[in-house]
């Protein structure tokens, strides 16, 4: 059975049909000579056998070449594909052990393809989903905001409801941002945001974090200690990577409480740019350790009731939309450090 299998590939098959021939023409010749009883029968008989050697070994050689082209043929259509052509396949038109091989991964590359398009039409959908709740959101969202206003001025002299407005303003606050992080994170993963890159002076960006989160650090007597050189530059979309970084800052003053410090810094290495954020708060459970970039996530160890879960899935996003990658490290009651690093690029 499984020789059958070989013999299907025509190709096989012909190269066994020589090799026999070879051996047949060499067995009758022999034969001849020695019943014919020819004078040098011997070196006529050893003529022979070499002479069926070198055209079993032609036949093996043009047979292995001829193979070595098409696994060669084979291997360029898989780097296609792996590339990035979809419509890449290996030519399958023959019979054989290695055609069906060929013909199950053409097979596999279809199902593949499948599944991309189907996940793409999934994310896409999800995306636009999304997109038109928070845009659906955000009407009503004003009109609240501006109830609230109204009743905030009516209230001036009750107390309790004054207090009741402000804490309507902090949870109309917390949903706006939902939906502003939710719209930015659909577009993200949807590769619809096109990221204006310049070369961004990294201790102007950082300052200006420190400055937008001075006010609330001297309200909670927290400290914000920046150190880095004043010459290091990224290649960035400022706007975007401000947010990034937003983002852990303001994740770093949740956790730490009052007298303890955040501290930013930046290195330039040989081959890549470093941020770190580092501060000496409470600390990453280490069950969480692995966690606390998916969206929505939220720790049963957590004291944090107002997160909603996806400032840090957002900054992870930016920070590998500009081909960086952040690490976290923690340790209970001495606190975490957040290490981002930026290739640069270079010119070869």
């Amino acid at each position: 059975m499984k020789m059958m299998k070989i013999l299907a590939n025509r190709k096989v098959k012909a190269l066994f049909c020589e090799i026999a021939a070879s051996i047949l023409a060499f067995v009758l010749l022999s034969s001849a000579f020695l019943f014919l009883e020819l004078p040098n029968a011997a070196l006529s008989i050893f003529l022979c056998a070499l002479v069926m050697c070198m055209a079993i070994l032609i036949f093996c050689y043009s047979y292995f070449r001829e193979q070595n082209k098409i696994m060669e043929n084979a291997v360029e259509q898989i780097v296609e594909y792996t590339s990035g052509n979809r419509e890449a396949r290996i030519p399958c038109d023959e019979e054989g052990e290695l055609y069906r091989l060929f013909h199950e991964v053409n097979s596999l590359a279809s199902i593949l393809n499948a599944n991309a398009e189907s996940e793409r039409k999934s994310k896409q959908f999800l995306q636009n989903t999304i997109s038109d709740i928070s845009h659906q959101l955000k009407t009503p969202l004003a009109a609240l905001n501006v109830y609230n206003g109204l009743l905030q001025g009516e209230t001036e002299e009750l107390p309790e409801l004054q207090e009741f407005t402000a804490l309507s303003e902090k949870e109309l606050d917390r949903i706006e941002m939902l939906v502003q992080n939710l719209l930015k994170i659909t577009k993200l993963d949807a590769g619809s945001i096109v990221f204006e890159k310049h070369t961004e002076n990294i201790a102007d960006m950082l300052r200006e974090i420190e400055l937008h989160f001075a006010y609330r650090a001297k309200q909670e007597q927290k400290e914000i200690i920046l150190s880095g050189a004043d010459n290091i530059s990224l290649l960035c979309d400022r706007d975007w990577l401000t947010e990034a970084i937003d983002n852990l800052v303001k994740n770093a003053l949740d956790h730490t409480d009052a007298g303890d410090s955040v501290r930013i810094g930046w290195k330039q290495f040989a081959s890549i740019v470093q941020i770190t954020i580092k501060d000496n708060g409470c600390g990453i459970h280490p069950e969480d350790l692995h966690h606390i970039f998916k969206r929505f996530y939220r720790s049963r160890f957590s004291k944090d009731t107002q997160g909603i879960g996806l400032g840090l899935p957002l900054a992870k996003a930016i920070i590998e939309a500009h081909d960086g990658a952040i690490e976290v490290d923690s340790e209970l009651g001495v606190g975490t450090i957040f290490t981002i690093n930026f290739l640069i690029p270079t010119k070869l």
